[in-house]
Protein backbone atom coordinates (compact mmCIF):
# COMPACT_ATOMS: atom_id res chain seq x y z
CA UNK A 1 0.00 0.00 0.00
CA UNK A 2 2.84 2.42 0.83
CA UNK A 3 4.42 1.89 -2.61
CA UNK A 4 1.10 2.51 -4.38
CA UNK A 5 0.47 5.68 -2.37
CA UNK A 6 3.99 6.91 -3.03
CA UNK A 7 3.63 6.20 -6.76
CA UNK A 8 0.37 8.18 -6.94
CA UNK A 9 1.73 11.11 -4.92
CA UNK A 10 4.94 11.23 -6.98
CA UNK A 11 3.06 11.33 -10.26
CA UNK A 12 0.69 14.01 -8.97
CA UNK A 13 3.72 16.07 -7.92
CA UNK A 14 5.49 15.62 -11.27
CA UNK A 15 2.38 16.50 -13.31
CA UNK A 16 1.68 19.53 -11.11
CA UNK A 17 5.23 20.88 -11.34
CA UNK A 18 5.43 20.33 -15.09
CA UNK A 19 2.06 21.95 -15.62
CA UNK A 20 3.15 25.04 -13.65
CA UNK A 21 6.46 25.26 -15.54
CA UNK A 22 4.78 24.87 -18.93
CA UNK A 23 2.23 27.52 -18.00
CA UNK A 24 4.87 29.98 -16.79
CA UNK A 25 6.93 29.51 -19.95
CA UNK A 26 3.88 29.75 -22.15
CA UNK A 27 4.82 26.61 -24.03
CA UNK A 28 1.53 24.87 -23.34
CA UNK A 29 -0.24 27.07 -25.92
CA UNK A 30 0.92 25.23 -29.01
CA UNK A 31 -2.53 24.94 -30.62
CA UNK A 32 -3.63 28.33 -31.94
CA UNK A 33 -6.45 29.57 -34.11
CA UNK A 34 -4.10 29.76 -37.06
CA UNK A 35 -2.75 26.23 -36.63
CA UNK A 36 -0.01 24.33 -34.86
CA UNK A 37 2.83 26.40 -33.39
CA UNK A 38 5.74 23.97 -33.80
CA UNK A 39 8.15 26.10 -31.73
CA UNK A 40 5.77 26.21 -28.78
CA UNK A 41 5.03 22.50 -29.18
CA UNK A 42 8.75 21.64 -29.14
CA UNK A 43 9.20 23.71 -25.98
CA UNK A 44 6.23 21.95 -24.38
CA UNK A 45 7.60 18.53 -25.42
CA UNK A 46 11.03 19.35 -23.97
CA UNK A 47 9.55 20.49 -20.65
CA UNK A 48 7.31 17.43 -20.37
CA UNK A 49 9.92 15.00 -21.72
CA UNK A 50 12.96 16.06 -19.73
CA UNK A 51 11.06 17.48 -16.76
CA UNK A 52 9.66 14.14 -15.65
CA UNK A 53 12.96 12.31 -16.20
CA UNK A 54 14.98 14.93 -14.28
CA UNK A 55 12.54 15.09 -11.38
CA UNK A 56 12.62 11.30 -11.14
CA UNK A 57 16.43 11.40 -11.06
CA UNK A 58 16.57 14.07 -8.37
CA UNK A 59 14.20 12.17 -6.06
CA UNK A 60 15.59 8.72 -6.92
CA UNK A 61 17.56 8.25 -3.71
CA UNK A 62 14.81 9.09 -1.19
CA UNK A 63 12.34 7.16 -3.36
CA UNK A 64 14.63 4.12 -3.30
CA UNK A 65 14.97 4.25 0.47
CA UNK A 66 11.23 4.51 0.98
CA UNK A 67 9.91 2.06 -1.61
CA UNK A 68 12.49 -0.66 -0.89
CA UNK A 69 12.63 -0.14 2.87
CA UNK A 70 16.37 0.49 2.76
CA UNK A 71 18.09 0.79 6.13
CA UNK A 72 21.11 3.02 5.70
CA UNK A 73 24.11 1.80 7.71
CA UNK A 74 25.09 4.85 9.73
CA UNK A 75 27.14 2.85 12.25
CA UNK A 76 27.81 -0.84 11.49
CA UNK A 77 26.07 -3.04 14.04
CA UNK A 78 28.01 -6.23 13.33
CA UNK A 79 31.03 -7.62 11.48
CA UNK A 80 29.09 -8.22 8.26
CA UNK A 81 27.83 -4.64 8.07
CA UNK A 82 31.32 -3.32 8.79
CA UNK A 83 32.67 -5.48 5.94
CA UNK A 84 30.01 -4.22 3.50
CA UNK A 85 30.74 -0.56 4.32
CA UNK A 86 34.49 -1.09 4.02
CA UNK A 87 34.04 -2.92 0.70
CA UNK A 88 31.99 -0.04 -0.71
CA UNK A 89 34.59 2.42 0.58
CA UNK A 90 37.47 0.49 -1.02
CA UNK A 91 35.78 0.06 -4.41
CA UNK A 92 34.42 3.61 -4.61
CA UNK A 93 37.89 4.94 -3.87
CA UNK A 94 39.33 2.73 -6.62
CA UNK A 95 36.65 4.01 -9.01
CA UNK A 96 37.43 7.63 -8.15
CA UNK A 97 34.01 8.57 -6.75
CA UNK A 98 32.84 9.84 -3.39
CA UNK A 99 31.75 7.36 -0.73
CA UNK A 100 28.10 6.41 -1.40
CA UNK A 101 25.57 5.78 1.32
CA UNK A 102 25.35 2.07 2.05
CA UNK A 103 22.11 0.31 2.85
CA UNK A 104 20.46 -3.07 3.32
CA UNK A 105 16.89 -4.01 2.45
CA UNK A 106 14.84 -7.13 3.12
CA UNK A 107 14.04 -9.27 0.10
CA UNK A 108 15.19 -11.84 -2.44
CA UNK A 109 18.66 -11.58 -4.02
CA UNK A 110 19.24 -8.19 -5.64
CA UNK A 111 21.21 -4.97 -5.30
CA UNK A 112 21.02 -1.51 -6.82
CA UNK A 113 22.72 1.86 -7.04
CA UNK A 114 20.89 5.15 -7.41
CA UNK A 115 21.30 8.87 -6.94
CA UNK A 116 21.52 12.00 -9.06
CA UNK A 117 25.23 12.65 -8.49
CA UNK A 118 28.33 10.46 -8.57
CA UNK A 119 29.63 11.66 -5.23
CA UNK A 120 26.37 11.33 -3.27
CA UNK A 121 24.86 8.07 -4.48
CA UNK A 122 23.36 5.08 -2.66
CA UNK A 123 24.39 1.42 -2.91
CA UNK A 124 22.00 -1.09 -1.37
CA UNK A 125 22.06 -4.88 -1.17
CA UNK A 126 19.30 -7.25 -0.16
CA UNK A 127 19.34 -9.68 2.72
CA UNK A 128 18.70 -12.49 0.21
CA UNK A 129 21.87 -11.57 -1.67
CA UNK A 130 23.93 -11.45 1.52
CA UNK A 131 22.64 -14.85 2.62
CA UNK A 132 22.95 -16.58 -0.77
CA UNK A 133 26.39 -15.48 -1.98
CA UNK A 134 29.96 -15.75 -0.82
CA UNK A 135 31.83 -12.61 0.22
CA UNK A 136 33.82 -12.63 -3.01
CA UNK A 137 30.62 -12.78 -5.04
CA UNK A 138 29.02 -10.02 -2.98
CA UNK A 139 32.11 -7.89 -3.52
CA UNK A 140 31.75 -8.40 -7.28
CA UNK A 141 28.08 -7.35 -7.14
CA UNK A 142 29.00 -4.24 -5.16
CA UNK A 143 31.72 -3.55 -7.75
CA UNK A 144 29.05 -3.78 -10.46
CA UNK A 145 26.93 -1.16 -8.69
CA UNK A 146 29.94 1.10 -8.07
CA UNK A 147 30.73 0.84 -11.79
CA UNK A 148 27.19 2.04 -12.58
CA UNK A 149 27.83 5.13 -10.46
CA UNK A 150 31.32 5.77 -11.84
CA UNK A 151 30.02 5.43 -15.42
CA UNK A 152 27.31 8.03 -14.74
CA UNK A 153 24.63 5.56 -15.77
CA UNK A 154 21.85 7.22 -13.77
CA UNK A 155 22.35 10.53 -15.59
CA UNK A 156 22.84 8.82 -18.96
CA UNK A 157 19.58 6.90 -18.63
CA UNK A 158 17.79 10.09 -17.56
CA UNK A 159 18.99 11.91 -20.69
CA UNK A 160 17.99 9.00 -22.95
CA UNK A 161 14.58 8.78 -21.28
CA UNK A 162 14.14 12.55 -21.67
CA UNK A 163 14.95 12.43 -25.39
CA UNK A 164 12.55 9.55 -25.94
CA UNK A 165 9.78 11.25 -23.95
CA UNK A 166 10.27 14.45 -25.98
CA UNK A 167 9.93 12.58 -29.28
CA UNK A 168 6.78 10.84 -28.04
CA UNK A 169 5.09 14.05 -26.91
CA UNK A 170 6.10 15.99 -30.05
CA UNK A 171 5.30 13.34 -32.68
CA UNK A 172 1.99 12.26 -31.15
CA UNK A 173 0.69 15.84 -31.21
CA UNK A 174 1.96 16.66 -34.69
CA UNK A 175 0.36 13.50 -36.09
CA UNK A 176 -2.75 14.09 -34.01
CA UNK A 177 -3.08 17.59 -35.46
CA UNK A 178 -2.63 16.26 -39.01
CA UNK A 179 -5.32 13.59 -38.51
CA UNK A 180 -7.66 16.13 -36.95
CA UNK A 181 -7.10 18.56 -39.82
CA UNK A 182 -7.94 15.84 -42.35
CA UNK A 183 -11.12 14.87 -40.53
CA UNK A 184 -12.27 18.46 -40.08
CA UNK A 185 -11.66 19.91 -43.53
CA UNK A 186 -13.63 23.13 -43.92
CA UNK A 187 -14.64 23.25 -40.22
CA UNK A 188 -14.03 26.24 -37.97
CA UNK A 189 -10.87 25.37 -36.02
CA UNK A 190 -11.28 28.26 -33.57
CA UNK A 191 -13.36 25.92 -31.42
CA UNK A 192 -10.20 24.06 -30.48
CA UNK A 193 -8.90 20.58 -31.24
CA UNK A 194 -11.42 17.98 -32.28
CA UNK A 195 -12.02 14.41 -31.24
CA UNK A 196 -9.60 13.17 -33.92
CA UNK A 197 -6.74 15.07 -32.30
CA UNK A 198 -7.57 13.82 -28.81
CA UNK A 199 -7.97 10.16 -29.73
CA UNK A 200 -4.92 10.09 -32.02
CA UNK A 201 -2.73 11.77 -29.39
CA UNK A 202 -3.79 9.35 -26.66
CA UNK A 203 -3.27 6.28 -28.86
CA UNK A 204 0.12 7.47 -30.13
CA UNK A 205 1.28 8.40 -26.62
CA UNK A 206 0.73 4.75 -25.70
CA UNK A 207 2.11 3.18 -28.92
CA UNK A 208 5.14 5.46 -29.20
CA UNK A 209 5.67 5.13 -25.46
CA UNK A 210 6.11 1.38 -25.88
CA UNK A 211 8.54 1.94 -28.76
CA UNK A 212 10.50 4.43 -26.64
CA UNK A 213 10.60 1.93 -23.76
CA UNK A 214 12.25 -0.62 -26.08
CA UNK A 215 14.95 1.89 -27.04
CA UNK A 216 15.61 2.80 -23.39
CA UNK A 217 15.73 -0.90 -22.44
CA UNK A 218 18.28 -1.57 -25.20
CA UNK A 219 20.56 1.17 -23.86
CA UNK A 220 20.09 -0.23 -20.35
CA UNK A 221 21.24 -3.68 -21.46
CA UNK A 222 24.44 -2.22 -22.91
CA UNK A 223 25.11 -0.53 -19.55
CA UNK A 224 24.97 -3.87 -17.81
CA UNK A 225 27.78 -5.29 -19.91
CA UNK A 226 29.91 -2.22 -19.10
CA UNK A 227 29.13 -2.46 -15.37
CA UNK A 228 30.05 -6.17 -15.34
CA UNK A 229 33.36 -5.32 -17.02
CA UNK A 230 33.80 -2.41 -14.59
CA UNK A 231 33.43 -4.75 -11.62
CA UNK A 232 36.05 -7.09 -13.07
CA UNK A 233 38.40 -4.15 -13.52
CA UNK A 234 37.86 -2.87 -9.97
CA UNK A 235 38.51 -6.31 -8.49
CA UNK A 236 41.43 -7.00 -10.81
CA UNK A 237 40.01 -10.22 -12.25
CA UNK A 238 36.88 -11.50 -13.98
CA UNK A 239 36.13 -14.69 -12.07
CA UNK A 240 34.34 -13.17 -9.04
CA UNK A 241 31.82 -11.40 -11.30
CA UNK A 242 31.39 -14.54 -13.42
CA UNK A 243 30.77 -16.57 -10.25
CA UNK A 244 28.31 -13.97 -8.94
CA UNK A 245 26.34 -14.01 -12.20
CA UNK A 246 26.33 -17.80 -12.29
CA UNK A 247 25.08 -17.89 -8.70
CA UNK A 248 22.44 -15.28 -9.49
CA UNK A 249 21.30 -17.36 -12.45
CA UNK A 250 20.32 -20.13 -10.06
CA UNK A 251 18.33 -17.82 -7.81
CA UNK A 252 15.00 -16.06 -8.10
CA UNK A 253 16.07 -12.39 -8.25
CA UNK A 254 14.11 -9.98 -6.10
CA UNK A 255 11.77 -7.48 -7.73
CA UNK A 256 12.71 -3.83 -7.48
CA UNK A 257 10.36 -0.84 -7.80
CA UNK A 258 9.96 0.18 -11.44
CA UNK A 259 11.89 3.43 -10.93
CA UNK A 260 15.00 1.45 -9.91
CA UNK A 261 14.68 -1.76 -11.92
CA UNK A 262 17.26 -0.65 -14.48
CA UNK A 263 19.82 -0.05 -11.72
CA UNK A 264 19.59 -3.49 -10.14
CA UNK A 265 21.94 -6.42 -10.61
CA UNK A 266 19.13 -8.39 -12.29
CA UNK A 267 15.63 -7.74 -13.55
CA UNK A 268 13.36 -6.91 -16.48
CA UNK A 269 10.58 -8.72 -18.32
CA UNK A 270 10.54 -9.84 -21.93
CA UNK A 271 13.48 -9.65 -24.27
CA UNK A 272 12.58 -6.30 -25.86
CA UNK A 273 11.62 -4.57 -22.62
CA UNK A 274 14.21 -6.20 -20.35
CA UNK A 275 16.61 -3.78 -18.67
CA UNK A 276 19.18 -6.58 -18.24
CA UNK A 277 20.65 -9.04 -20.75
CA UNK A 278 20.32 -12.78 -20.07
CA UNK A 279 22.79 -14.03 -17.46
CA UNK A 280 24.36 -16.38 -20.02
CA UNK A 281 25.17 -13.47 -22.37
CA UNK A 282 26.71 -11.47 -19.55
CA UNK A 283 28.92 -14.37 -18.50
CA UNK A 284 29.94 -15.00 -22.13
CA UNK A 285 30.85 -11.33 -22.56
CA UNK A 286 33.10 -11.45 -19.49
CA UNK A 287 34.72 -14.70 -20.58
CA UNK A 288 35.33 -13.26 -24.02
Amino acid sequence: MKRILLFVLTNVLVVTVLGIVASLLGVNRYLTGSGLNLGALLGYALVMGFGGAIISLLISKPMAKWTSGVRVIEQPQNVDEAWIVETVRKLSSAAGIGMPEVGIFDGDPNAFATGAFKNSALVAVSTGLLQGMTREEIEAVIGHEIAHIANGDMVTMTLIQGVMNTFVVFLSRVIGYAVDSFLRKGDDRNSGPGIGYMITTIVLDIVLGFAAAMVVAWFSRQREFRADAGSAQLLGRKQPMINALARLGGMAPGELPKSMAAMGIAGGIGQLFSTHPPIEERIAALQG
